[in-house]
């Protein structure tokens, strides 16, 4: 009986349409230290597609295209993606040296995490987070003024 291999892909795998599908791709791995699934890649008159791992996620991009359904309208308006990497410092340093456009620097978070935030060369927003440092809810530090929990 042949047995068939299945795609390995987390519950939720976002999308984001770009321009430049190989611009795209060399900026997210010489910038962010993405991995490309490059034998998945695929290409066609005009445009492409391709998956990317981060940690335990995976992330699709694709050139916008209305044979495949994809837009690239506002679709960037409103979007931040956020990624848990193991060293945030360590991934900043190279963002920036690699010319990312660094909205913030690294900063510690009320919440005990450590953030940066910076433009993609498309101008998307990006969140890079260090991972394993946020607190549950209930030890959050939060700034004045501002509570938790459903409030009615």
């Amino acid at each position: 009986m042949a047995t068939s291999k299945l795609w390995n892909a987390p519950d939720l795998v976002p999308s984001i349409t770009y321009s430049d599908l190989p611009r795209a791709i060399e900026w997210l791995e010489r910038v962010f230290g993405f991995r490309e699934r490059a034998e998945a890649r695929l290409t066609w008159p005009g445009g492409g597609m391709a998956w990317f791992e981060i940690g335990g996620g995976l992330l699709h991009i694709v050139t916008p295209d209305e044979t495949w359904n994809y837009d690239s309208g506002a679709a960037a308006r409103g979007v931040v993606m956020k990624v848990y990497v193991d060293d945030v410092d360590e991934h900043f340093s190279r963002a920036k040296a690699a010319g990312a456009k660094i909205l913030s620097e690294p900063e510690d978070g009320f919440w005990g995490g450590r953030i940066y935030r910076a433009l993609d060369h498309e101008g998307r927003q990006w969140e890079i987070s260090q991972s394993g440092r946020d607190l549950a809810s209930d030890q959050w530090q939060l700034p004045p003024g501002v509570t938790r929990g459903v409030t009615e």
